[in-house]
């Protein structure tokens, strides 16, 4: 695959929620927004995602599902796509990383990666 040609950049915001989460039952609520930029020479569409979401104790979910907050953007050279969405976890700390499957218009199917990045309750991390 030519990375020129094929391109997509992830960036992430991320923040707790206090007024959802509750510590006393190890409910932990984070949102994240995510930037998805093509930064390629293809217009392409993100068909599914793929998440492994892992809290302080070790354990992980895996999240697989078509798009992302239910759609499938579609990024022509260039274009954008930011959402939100959320995950509750039963630490105060833990990290989420991934990929979006995408296809290019040139019928060519490629993975973007998502760096590993922290989902932490302000004050636990120093």
């Amino acid at each position: 695959m030519d990375p020129t040609r094929h391109n997509i950049s992830v960036d992430v915001d991320t923040r707790y929620l206090e007024n959802q989460s509750n510590p006393h039952e190890s409910r932990f609520v984070f949102a994240y927004t995510i930037t998805i930029r093509n930064e390629g020479e293809v217009p392409a569409r993100l068909l599914k995602r793929h998440w492994l979401i892992t809290d302080a104790n070790g354990k992980v979910q895996e999240v697989r599902g078509d798009g992302v907050v239910g759609e499938q953007p579609y990024l022509k050279p260039g274009q954008g796509f930011r959402y939100t969405s959320g995950a509750i976890l039963e630490t105060p700390v833990g990290a989420m990383e991934g990929s979006y499957e995408m296809l290019g218009d040139d019928g060519i199917s490629f993975d973007a990666p998502i760096a590993p990045f922290t989902l932490a309750m302000p004050g636990t991390i120093h």
